[in-house]
Parts: C-alpha cells; structure tokens; sequence
C-alpha cells in the first residue's frame, strides 16, 4: 500500500485536496454552553467566535488513537505519520504522542510548530512524498524538514478573544493596558504565538502583514494561505496586495481560519501561512 498520512481540523486543508492525498483528518472541539461541538463535522453556529463562553479542546487519545489504527490497517502496515497542530497551542500533539504508543515506530508523531494552512503544508508535504513510494522513515523525514520551512503571521481586530485565550505566549504582557491596537503576531520558532509589532491601525497592521511575508519570502518560490476571521474582504485585499508584491508565485489561497483558532483571536483577524519551497540540491 503507501504510508498513510493523518492531521487534524486545523489544518484547514480543502476536502477535495485530502481526498486526492488520502489524508485522514481528526476533529477538534468547540465547547459552548456544555455542547461538545466537532470541527468540520457538527454545525456550528455562524458567531461562535463572539460567545463569550466558548471555549475549545484538543482531539482525545482515544480518538486519535482509533483514526491511527485504521489508517495504519488502511496503509498494509507501511505505517503512519501523524502532523498535528502546535504543542504550544493546543493538547492535540501530547494526546497524539500517548495514543502512539500503541502503535510502536509503526505511527510517527510531528509537531508542525504551526496553525491553519501552517500544520496543512507540513501534512502536504509528507503526503505528496506518500505518494512517490517513499517509505515511512522518508515520509517522517518530509514533515520535519517542512517544519523549519513555514512561517505564519496574524492580524487581531479585537482584543477580547486573546485575553480570554490562554494560547498568547509572551506577548499577553501587553494586552491588559493596550486601549487601541491591532497587534500583528506570528508563530516563534517553538510554535508559539508571539508579538511581532504594536500597530494602531487595521490598514497599517495590514500593510506590515505584506511587509513582513515579503521579506520572508522575498524572489523564492513558496506557497500561501491567506486566513479570516468573517473578513473576506479583507483577506482578498491582502491575498491581492500579495499576488501584486510576488508575481513569482501563484495567487494565494484564501479560506476562513476556522471556528477552533477563531474563537480564540476573535472576528476580523486576518492570517497568513507559508511555506518556503525547499532549496534545490547542489
């Protein structure tokens, strides 16, 4: 058969992309007012991102765990590389790594160190080396070099969200006493959502947002994804500040962030994902 590949509702990979790549998906939780509400699977209300008692969970051992077992019957024993969401962020990987254990060296484990289309590119990429035959040490050896590749950066509109969340790392020094702001944050390099600048205006966040992708990226070829937060107006006009920015790439995906990562910074938020193309070989 083929190394089966796994990740999780926050990816936000297109279901006809997972389909073509035979990637499993695990759903995450959204817990309102006592409803354990599955990501991608159960309906969701339209504002679940402005209830001020929602919170979200990670996917249980058990059920990662029974999409594991199936994957890896489905893989005729290749075996199985699981890419989840940032430890930092969420309890997905630590109940990834324990459900594991059952299965021995036959399940691989991988921090994406990201979120949204951040954890989908690292899944991408070990599923797309699935595809050529690549054993599973070589489909593990995919995902990890993914890892270092990927970059993500976030505008927030409101500030409620985040001093709710408990996923801020270092930079929810500031939020108490910030009056006006629309921080622009990114993942550190342990997966962590960090402060990157204080701006004070949304069309100036934005702007930096580009500012910063583009240096990353600068003439190489990479991927993006564009994320929001009930903003697809602002999304496009960022995805088409950047397609006008990196005429060597191809125009950026534009999805919504999804419910798990919405709750959590809140209507508006504008995010972005990418993923340097390897360097070729020498």
């Amino acid at each position: 058969m083929a190394v089966v590949v796994v990740t999780d509702s926050s990816s936000r990979l297109r279901s006809e992309l997972r389909d073509d790549l035979a990637i499993r998906q695990v759903p995450l939780h959204i817990l309102d007012d006592g409803a354990d509400l599955r990501d991608g699977i159960d309906p969701l209300p339209y504002d679940i991102h402005d209830r001020a008692r929602v919170t979200t969970a990670g996917a249980s051992p058990a059920e990662l765990a029974a999409v594991y077992r199936q994957a890896l019957a489905d893989s005729d024993g290749d075996g199985v590389v699981a890419v989840h969401i940032s430890a930092a962020l969420s309890s997905t990987y630590s109940s990834a790594a324990l459900a594991a254990r059952e299965f021995g060296h036959a399940v691989r484990v991988v921090n994406s160190r990201s979120a949204a289309m951040g954890v989908g590119f690292v899944a991408l990429a070990a599923a797309r080396s699935a595809r050529t035959g690549a054993v599973l040490d070589e489909v593990e050896a995919a995902a990890r070099a993914a890892v270092p590749r990927g970059h993500a950066f976030i505008v927030v509109h409101r500030l409620d969200n985040l001093r709710r969340s408990g996923r801020l790392g270092t930079a929810a020094s500031w939020l108490g006493t910030a009056l006006s702001l629309n921080p622009l944050l990114r993942m550190d390099v342990d997966g962590r959502l960090v402060l990157s600048q204080r701006i004070r205006t949304v069309s100036k966040a934005h702007a930096a947002l580009v500012d910063q992708v583009v240096e990353v990226i600068g003439d190489r070829p990479a991927g993006i994804a564009v994320h929001h937060v009930d903003n697809p107006a602002g999304a496009d006009a960022v995805g088409a500040a950047l397609s006008e920015r990196l005429p060597q790439l191809a125009s950026p995906t534009v999805t919504d962030m999804g419910p798990v990562l919405g709750v959590h910074v809140g209507a508006g938020a504008i995010g972005v994902c990418l993923s340097l193309d390897p360097a070729p070989e020498s």
